[in-house]
């Protein structure tokens, strides 16, 4: 007779390894896939914003640059940096904060939301002229600051670019008065790729962690700026560029050319 085998002698079954839905090495991976679809996919539109870019600065244009939120990086990117183009300015809801001869603005935590600082943004740029571009980096895409600068550079004639995730602009409803949302007044249109929401990595609980667009925007930033300085080489011109200010010659390099755009770049806020 077989003699019966107690519970406490069966080891427990070992679980099959299951990877980390939350993890850094899930988001590298998830990023990765992330830059190089929104590389593909965008190609096109990024070639376009290039060449308004090339030729704004052959006109002797200022591309300006303004984000919100997470987005004010991608201004960032855009504007005032090493490898970028002098010609260029980050607006910001700073601006309107600094600038308010009140004060009232700095207090107003709805700054984003409200389309009146649109327009108070547009007004506080430094002698923007005809033919600068402008472009506005929104994730949503929807509140009221944003929208209504897009309306009015729109009205005093500029070209507009617009960066913004399709899939959660399109999930969302604009809080500017017109119902618009940004993708909806800008000329050109690239989708940074980020999900509704912007984070990657789902909870157990739900929801989820880790955002992209911060990453895939600064991608396309770059991506629209080698396209420019490519078509400036191709047309015979020197790209004003911006060497970094901490090697050697560095000041000297970006003041001589900063010059040439007295009173039209705003490098002290």
């Amino acid at each position: 007779m077989t003699e019966p085998v107690s519970a406490a002698a069966v080891p427990n079954p070992v679980p099959n390894p299951v990877p980390n839905p939350v993890s850094a090495a899930e988001f590298a991976a998830i990023a990765a896939r992330t830059v190089v679809q929104v590389a593909a996919d965008q190609r096109a539109h990024v070639a376009a914003a290039g060449r308004l870019f090339s030729d704004c600065i052959a006109a002797d244009g200022v591309i300006q640059a303004f984000g919100t939120g997470h987005s004010e990086a991608f201004a960032m990117e855009i504007a005032g940096r090493a490898g970028g183009f002098i010609p260029t300015n980050r607006l910001s809801l700073r601006d309107v904060a600094l600038l308010d001869p009140e004060g009232k603005a700095v207090s107003n935590q709805f700054l984003e939301r409200d389309p009146g600082t649109g327009l108070r943004i547009y007004e506080q740029a430094p002698q923007v002229r005809p033919g600068d571009v402008f472009v506005i980096a929104s994730n949503s895409g929807g509140n009221g600051s944003i929208v209504e600068l897009a309306t009015h550079v729109k009205a005093q004639g500029h070209p507009l670019i617009a960066v913004t995730s399709m899939a959660h602009t399109q999930g969302i409803e604009s809080r500017h008065p017109s119902g618009k949302r940004l993708f909806e007044v800008a000329d050109l249109v690239l989708d940074n790729g980020a999900p509704y929401g912007d984070a990657v990595l789902p909870l157990p609980g739900g929801g989820a962690a880790c955002g992209i667009s911060s990453i895939t925007a600064a991608l396309l930033a770059q991506m629209i700026v080698a396209d420019a300085i490519a078509n400036l080489l191709a047309a015979g011109l020197t790209p004003p560029v911006y060497l970094s200010a901490n090697i050697p010659g560095g000041d000297e390099h970006n003041r001589a050319l900063e010059d040439r755009y007295a009173g039209r770049l705003r490098r002290n806020l």
